[in-house]
């Protein structure tokens, strides 16, 4: 009798409708929580169960499995640029992708901030202590990371700011901010790893979420979240991967999956797993979460096409920076 029900069991799980979503390091207990919200919302709505798949990894790394052939039906990946490059050498959507859902497909935000340790023991403070000799930082690697890239940029907008656009001294500002990281992980999540499980580092540049999840974990004393004085706004997208969904069968679902992230209680998950949801109501909820900071934008670098360009292609900024802090540590 048991193996009748087993095998009865497995063919309605073979049975149910999958959708794969896509993501980066930081969003994976954000859509666990959501995804389960979805999965009991959409079988009261239609009668129908279905399992939602999540991959996650380092944005610019998850984006490269799209481009080279991964099926999923829709991606939420950190940064905009990653999608664009996905419609560009996949095909897998428009270029219009951003036009489909509210605020250019962001349905919450986040910034950039550092997490240090207990008693914050250097008195890191800013950007200015990130660069002293005698602190080591942990940031993952913008070559596959969308969230170091927002590092990488956040520091640039603070050393351009304090050097008034010296760009021979904003670049050494920076040589010494990465000549002070012992490793560059692939994501997030990896540096999280490192700093917290292997304990590397006294100063952890980090997703907004992230560092509050650390705390959270693993105690409310064992750690402090640091605001800089200056910071930037990530508005991570979402994306219909409407050929895929298409021949997946899943255009409707995907689509509803991603337009249900704006309403009120899934803006409550967003805001509990520590994003910045952009319903008003909602966030109003959390302002002692989220405080006001100074924030520049991506347009302030023209854009992620162009921000892309000169710092994280093959040769950009960050190579050239990055050769100088090879050099030095042979």
């Amino acid at each position: 009798m048991n193996k009748i029900l087993i095998f009865l069991a497995l063919i309605n799980f073979a049975a149910a409708q999958q959708l794969l979503n896509v993501s980066y390091d930081a969003t994976r207990e954000l859509f666990k929580e959501y995804n389960a919200l979805f999965v009991k919302y959409y079988e009261q709505k239609s009668g129908k169960k279905i399992k939602i798949l999540q991959s996650h990894g380092g944005s610019g790394a998850q984006a490269r499995m799209l481009i080279d052939g991964l099926k999923a039906d829709v991606a939420t990946l950190a940064l905009a640029y990653d999608i664009n490059a996905v419609a560009r050498k996949s095909g897998a959507l428009d270029a219009s992708w951003q036009e489909e859902f509210p605020l250019n497909s962001a349905p919450y935000n986040s910034t950039i901030v550092f997490l240090v340790r207990k008693g914050n023991p250097k008195g890191i403070k800013d950007w200015d202590d990130l660069v002293r000799n005698d602190v080591k930082i942990v940031t993952p690697n913008p070559k596959t990371s969308g969230g170091a890239r927002y590092n990488h940029l956040a520091a640039y907008a603070y050393a351009a700011a304090k050097f008034d656009g010296d760009e021979d001294k904003i670049r050494e500002f920076l040589v010494k901010l990465y000549a002070n990281a012992p490793v560059l992980d692939a994501g997030a999540r990896g540096s999280a790893n490192t700093f917290i499980r292997r304990g590397i580092g006294d100063a952890m540049i980090a997703w907004e979420n992230e560092a509050h999840l650390s705390k959270a974990r693993l105690g409310e004393d064992e750690f402090e979240i640091i605001y800089p004085s200056l910071s930037i706004l990530a508005q991570p997208p979402v994306a219909v991967l409407s050929k895929n969904a298409a021949a997946n069968g899943n255009a409707p679902l995907a689509r509803e999956y991603l337009a249900r992230l704006y309403l009120p209680d899934a803006q409550e998950i967003i805001a509990k797993n520590f994003f910045r949801p952009t319903d008003e109501s909602v966030a109003k909820k959390y302002e002692k979460t989220f405080p006001r900071i100074n924030l520049i934008s991506i347009e302030s670098f023209g854009g992620w096409d162009a921000a892309q360009k000169r710092h994280f292609s093959d040769g950009g900024e960050f190579d050239k920076i990055y050769e100088i802090v090879a050099k030095g540590k042979k």
